[in-house]
């Protein structure tokens, strides 16, 4: 003798008949912040920072952002993200660059404060680059990581008017107040600033 199938759920019937009367426009959209957001920089990708990491802002409509802070992150890149991602760490920088290739991934908005040079002043009026590697590591500073990050600073300073000198980009160490180093002695110089220029 053939068992008789069980019977839908009516519960489940009627509750899928319900929905299918609401007006599609009533529906709940999707939950804040679920879209991937495209980057200010276009090579970049999106790996944003916990919002307990960084300031909402309108810049440069609240505050005219001048500079660029060159840091090193004393850590690895998927490190970086790590703590940019951890609301405890109340730290975070717009943008971070990978040793090995230069593969660039932006954390903040540029409109948005990030958390990154100690100093609030400095943090209102900057874009943040952390670079993958140590200051007493210098093969961390490939090429790869020279040229991506100075084509994403000669982009930075034409979206903001900053000038591309050593006035207007910086180190973190030259921040008033620090007590960092980076990005340390073997950082060049010389020829980071010659590849945002020719950039």
């Amino acid at each position: 003798m053939e068992q008789a199938r069980p019977l839908t759920n009516r519960r489940l019937l009627l509750k899928g008949a319900a929905l299918a009367a609401v007006p599609y426009g009533l529906l709940p959209g999707p939950q804040a912040g679920a879209q991937v957001q495209a980057p200010d920089h276009p090579t970049a990708e999106w790996q944003r920072a916990n919002r307990a990491n960084f300031t909402d802002a309108r810049r440069p409509v609240e505050y005219t952002v001048d500079l660029v802070i060159v840091h090193v992150t004393q850590t690895t890149y998927s490190g970086t993200l790590a703590v940019f991602q951890n609301p405890k760490k109340k730290v975070s920088a717009h943008y971070v660059v990978r040793s090995a290739d230069g593969h660039v991934a932006q954390c903040v908005r540029e409109s948005d404060i990030a958390w990154h040079a100690g100093n609030w002043d400095y943090n209102t009026r900057s874009i943040g680059i952390e670079h993958e590697g140590w200051v007493d590591r210098p093969a961390y500073f490939t090429d790869a990581l020279y040229e991506r990050s100075a084509a994403l600073t000669a982009a930075i300073c034409a979206r903001h008017g900053i000038p591309r000198d050593r006035r207007h980009i910086i180190g973190h160490h030259e921040v008033p107040g620090t007590d960092h180093t980076d990005p340390g002695p073997h950082w060049d110089w010389g020829r980071y600033i010659g590849l945002v220029k020719a950039a």
